[in-house]
């Protein structure tokens, strides 16, 4: 059965205001200092999608519990796709999203990996601009801070059999955060692990799904037990390359200034963050590769002196330092295991691209309101 639906042609989200929404005191109490993904605005957006009829009923609607029978398709077969984007209140008062193009075409070819239908793009641009209008008093203001955007997709058909699904819900949640790890930005420790791995040639890996990050979990813990904040897969036909972080994409400095990062092997997920940071490193004039990195090349780097930086990025996290590398027969800070130059420069210039302090000349914002 074929997953493509025809072209949506009803792009206007019908708003059905929440009757119970937060007051003007408790919102303000809510956003005033968000956690990462812990609060969620008054409002969803959905769309329902079936075999026959294509994408329908297009609403933003009051945020609240979803309604799924046990014999939902999802629910065994695990048959979903995400997306994470952020809103960013800029100091005039207006409201841009960054790249949502990127995550909208990305956010289709992992539906398309996972069998689902392919949300028109059209219909991704519209429900976040429709919803952040309806919620735009969610966005919160401040260094750091921004609207989390976080677009699913789900196989919501009854039926036990293995196929894909002939009924599927599109959803998008909106959350005020503040950084994404507690404390905000500083060097974290990352664990490498060698008996798991987080995909492999002709997975899954290239899409943004569950699954993927469920696998991540179970060597998160171990990571923890070791006293690290996030695991790095190494790849899985030789077990001898870096891939990536359970959550974000991993890019290593060379004392020279020049910085590699694991090549897209469809095991990789192909981040927005990750295309982002190489169009800025390169038009910095660094020398930038996209190659097999080695963790025996990195680990001999950082004791030699040859690795100067290693630095993780994404759309949570943005770019965020590593201050020290282990596993079972290694612990190694990286260079004096603070942030290093590269890495906070090109922290910077992306974080003031998204927050309006320096000028767009990709033509990377999307502004979903104007100024106040």
């Amino acid at each position: 059965m074929s997953t493509t639906a025809p072209p949506s042609t009803a792009t206007t989200f019908h708003h059905h205001p929440n009757p119970d929404a937060r007051s003007d005191e408790e919102r303000e109490r809510l956003v005033a200092a968000p956690a990462f993904g812990t609060v969620f605005t008054d409002h969803m957006a959905r769309v329902t999608w079936t075999a026959g009829a294509g994408w329908a009923d297009h609403r933003v609607v009051p945020y609240g519990p979803l309604s799924l029978d046990p014999a939902a398709a999802v629910l065994h077969y695990g048959q979903e796709v995400f997306e994470g984007l952020k809103a960013y209140r800029h100091a005039d008062g207006s409201v841009w999203t960054f790249r949502p193009e990127a995550n909208a075409t990305r956010f289709a070819a992992s539906a398309h990996r996972l069998a689902l239908p392919q949300l028109p793009v059209e219909d991704f641009l519209t429900s976040i601009e429709t919803l952040v209008a309806v919620d735009s008093a969610w966005v919160p203001g401040g260094d750091e801070t921004s609207l989390y955007l976080r677009p699913f997709m789900f196989a919501s058909e009854t039926f036990l059999g293995v196929r894909p699904t002939r009924e599927a819900e599109y959803v998008l949640i909106a959350s005020p955060v503040g950084p994404y790890f507690p404390g905000g930005v500083k060097p974290v420790s990352i664990w490498v692990v060698r008996d798991f791995h987080r995909a492999g040639p002709g997975g899954t890996g290239y899409a943004k799904c569950g699954g993927n990050y469920a696998a991540s979990l179970l060597p998160q813990q171990q990571a923890q037990a070791h006293g690290c904040d996030q695991v790095c897969f190494l790849d899985a036909a030789t077990g001898t390359e870096l891939e990536e972080l359970g959550g974000m994409n991993v890019f290593v400095v060379a004392a020279d200034g020049s910085v590699s990062t694991p090549a897209l092997t469809g095991s990789i997920l192909e981040g927005v963050t990750r295309d982002s940071v190489l169009t800025l490193l390169r038009e910095a004039g660094r020398e930038v590769t996209e190659r097999g990195i080695t963790l025996a090349e990195v680990r001999d780097g950082l004791v030699s002196g040859a690795v100067a930086e290693v630095f993780a990025c994404g759309t949570a996290a943005v770019v965020t330092p590593i201050g020290r590398l282990a596993s079972d027969d290694f612990d190694l800070p990286v260079g004096d295991g603070g942030t290093g130059p590269v890495t906070a420069a090109v922290r910077a210039q992306l974080t003031d691209i998204q927050y309006g302090r320096a000028q767009d000349h990709h033509g990377w914002m999307h502004r979903l309101l104007p100024p106040r």
